[in-house]
């Protein structure tokens, strides 16, 4: 792969006309379309989902777009509206785990994938535009595979379904990006709709929606980005899976999914300290999403801030992924109006999210900030989310 000199582009969000015509200003030509993929926050069930688990994501009104136009050789030119890295050109050829470096590894990883499913992917010019924080946690990398999935499903007339384009951007995301993750991720991206939760089994893989509409409850979700980097390629990840894949083995069940609350009194006899606080996490987060799934059905959002709080001690002594800086925004939110609070991703960083009534969110925003100062923590990124719709051609 190459770079070269980036052209002329202007960083943050575009409309499917501006991002086109940024696209004709890059490469010279119209091209085939415009489409995007979301973000997404997920709302409880924390490193479930490689655990054959219950996870609670909602797609967010932050998205990834991206224009793609066909071109009739194997080449493959991307190109993104932020960063300095240029056009980078590489070919079909030439895709293997490990050669891609940056953001380009996700729409690269993903046009691998389809190939392996025997999918005649073309040569094309990608130019892509986000507003997902990036490392915030709110699943930047996979809101860009969904929106190509979704391009190259439409382009190639594969006629994927939505979950064969999970596992094919779950297959992009493990095996050529190098990221153990499970499926939740993509699953809110390319099946969300607004106003509503994505209530997934990620044993069975079957997802329906939760009604999620925080408006209507005097409710707004505040998203906290902490500005502490995280990346799921990285061995704090890797470690947390390996630990419950060890539990689950000497449990002697399929996955920790088939461990109860009950049943954790019987395993601490049987796991080491440090394995059995792992297990604890999954199988009472496991739990805690059940129990959203229910009080947002029969009560509504006010009802979960206790389930949200509980999520975040969770993660924080149990599966100990929080930071100072999580703590900090969690705690702060808490003691200045929101009903509950709680890190949120995949955790070493990233963003807290703190449901927060109508009218307190300044009061929150602020001492959050003040806390971040006092602390010597770089300033925080604190925005609202909704719940928005899923992947979709825009233009």
């Amino acid at each position: 792969m190459n770079a070269a000199p980036a052209p002329k582009t202007s960083p943050g969000p575009a409309g499917s006309a501006d991002l086109a015509a940024r696209f004709t200003q890059a490469f010279g030509a119209v091209p085939d379309g415009t489409w995007q993929a979301p973000g997404r926050v997920n709302l409880i069930g924390e490193h479930t989902d490689y655990n054959e688990g219950f996870v609670l994501p909602f797609a967010i009104d932050r998205t990834a777009r991206v224009a793609i136009g066909v071109r009739p050789d194997t080449t493959v030119r991307l190109l993104s509206t932020y960063g300095d890295q240029g056009v980078v050109t590489t070919t079909l050829d030439a895709l293997e785990p490990g050669s891609a470096k940056g953001w380009t590894k996700y729409p690269l990883g993903v046009m691998w994938a389809l190939r392996q499913r025997g999918i005649d992917v073309p040569g094309l010019d990608l130019l892509l535009d986000s507003d997902v924080p990036l490392g915030a946690g709110l699943s930047s990398s996979h809101a860009i595979e969904c929106a190509v999935v979704s391009a190259l499903n439409e382009l190639t007339g594969a006629g994927l379904t939505a979950q064969d384009m999970v596992l094919a951007t779950q297959q992009a995301e493990n095996d050529f990006v190098g990221a153990p993750t499970g499926i939740m991720d993509q699953s809110a991206s390319l099946r969300g709709s607004k106003g509503h939760a994505v209530f997934l089994d990620c044993r069975d893989q079957n997802a329906s929606l939760v009604p999620f509409e925080t408006g209507p409850a005097g409710l707004i979700m505040l998203v906290i980005d902490t500005k502490v980097s995280h990346s799921h390629a990285d061995g704090g990840y890797a470690s947390r899976r390996a630990s419950c894949e060890l539990g689950a083995e000497v449990l002697g069940v399929r996955a920790l999914r088939d461990v109860q609350v009950a049943d954790l009194e019987e395993a601490s006899g049987l796991l080491d300290e440090l394995t059995f606080r792992r297990v604890r996490h999954v199988v009472t987060e496991n739990d805690r999403v059940l129990q959203t799934v229910e009080l947002l059905a029969a009560q509504g959002p006010a009802a979960i801030g206790a389930l949200l709080d509980a999520s975040h001690v969770s993660m924080r002594d149990d599966f100990e992924i929080s930071c100072p800086e999580l703590d900090v925004a969690v705690d702060t939110a808490r003691a200045n109006g929101a009903i509950g609070a709680r890190m949120t991703g995949g955790g070493f960083g990233g963003a807290a999210i703190a449901l927060t009534p109508v009218g307190d969110e300044q009061k929150v925003r602020d001492a959050v900030v003040k806390a971040f100062a006092d602390a010597g923590f770089t300033a925080p990124d604190i925005f609202t989310v909704s719940p928005a719709a899923g992947a979709m051609r825009i233009s």
